[in-house]
């Protein structure tokens, strides 16, 4: 008997590929430990590529001391932003005595609200305080072994990064030769046009990311100073640093913004600062984005809300940081191969379609 190629109904289709996201989530949740950091050292590699290459060509160094030094770069950049940022709060922190009388005085008028609108009077409220203290107390241990134990695993975290970053470097040529063995001669003309294209589209997307932060940061700490925030810098800064994520990384701007802002001031002020936030992030958003990210990776709105949520449930932060660049990666392999190219249309959107079509409207 002669087996033909015969055609799956849809039904059939729909379910191989269900089996199939199942079967891939639970092996990203099993294996989050190494590919969270390894992913993300391929990105940072990605970006450092260029640099790497130019530390080859025009100062003749071998290819592990290139990696090294852009690493290098990578890591006192970072640690600029972190001196930085790390100066303000003991700004903040040199104003302990009155944060901590403009929380004493705000408590006093929350327990006054609660006396008034929940008829609970204050040695109540003081009762309610006291038990939970003294069971916060008693955990007092544990919380710090927790605490210190995520330190140590963020700590490691970042040094694997580090490593991956570097060998990623290093062995880049190795890596890419691979994944072009591993398919037939016909279809490395398209694994090459992927790679490149995987390449090019993220690292001026991440770069695109990293002006946009600027320029939200600059902006923000002159709209504070303004209009009189005494941390004006640190809440700029916050506010850059928390708009690379997307939709939520706002409202945690903006919460942690008024609060500072109430503990150094009036509830007004604090109230004009989310104000300010939500006006920053708006122009962002329909201004800044555009004209600085740009088509870089044209994802829509409905894919990229859906894929931070699937990131922050699987990876928490860190996949809502990566949930962005794994979709493009995705959507540029759906593109350039036939049959997944309605999957890319899906990630993409109806602009790609109008766009193609003004092309064949000027071609005619």
């Amino acid at each position: 008997m002669i087996l033909k190629n015969v055609p799956l109904p849809f039904y059939a289709k729909l379910a191989f590929i269900l089996i199939g996201i199942l079967a891939l989530g639970f092996l990203i949740i099993l294996g989050k430990e190494l590919l969270d950091p390894l992913i993300f050292g391929f990105l940072f590699a990605i970006l450092l590529l260029p640099l790497a290459n130019f530390f080859e060509r025009k100062f003749k160094m071998p290819r592990s001391m290139s990696g090294f030094v852009s690493i290098l770069l990578l890591v006192t950049f970072v640690g600029g932003i972190v001196y930085l940022v790390g100066t303000q709060i003991s700004n903040l922190a040199n104003d302990w005595p009155m944060l901590k009388q403009q929380v004493s005085k705000s408590f006093v008028d929350i327990q006054v609200w609660v006396q008034h609108t929940f008829h609970i009077n204050a040695e109540k409220q003081m009762v309610y305080v006291n038990d939970t203290t003294d069971k916060l107390v008693a955990s007092g241990t544990s919380i710090f072994g927790t605490t210190f134990g995520a330190v140590s695993s963020l700590l490691l975290f970042y040094v694997f990064i580090l490593i991956f970053t570097f060998l990623i470097l290093f062995y880049r040529r190795l890596l890419f030769r691979f994944v072009i063995y591993v398919f037939d001669e016909e279809a490395a003309a398209t694994v090459n046009t992927i790679a490149e294209n995987i390449q090019s589209i993220l690292r001026q997307y991440i770069l695109g990311l990293l002006l946009e932060m600027l320029i939200v940061a600059i902006v923000a700490c002159i709209a504070f100073w303004i209009i009189g925030v005494k941390y004006a810098i640190l809440l700029g800064i916050i506010t850059g640093l928390f708009n690379i994520i997307p939709y939520v990384g706002i409202f945690s701007a903006l919460l942690l913004s008024a609060l500072i802002t109430f503990a150094t001031g009036a509830i007004s002020k604090a109230i004009i600062v989310a104000v300010v936030v939500v006006v920053i992030h708006l122009i962002d958003s329909n201004v800044i984005l555009p004209m600085v990210v740009g088509s870089k990776v044209r994802l829509n709105a409905l894919i990229t809300f859906i894929g931070i949520i699937l990131g922050e449930m699987l990876w928490g932060l860190s996949g809502m940081f990566l949930s962005i660049p794994v979709i493009a990666i995705f959507k540029i392999i759906f593109d350039n191969i036939n049959g997944l190219k309605p999957w890319g249309y899906l990630l993409g959107g109806d602009y790609e379609y109008k766009k193609e079509a003004e092309k064949e409207m000027k071609t005619e």
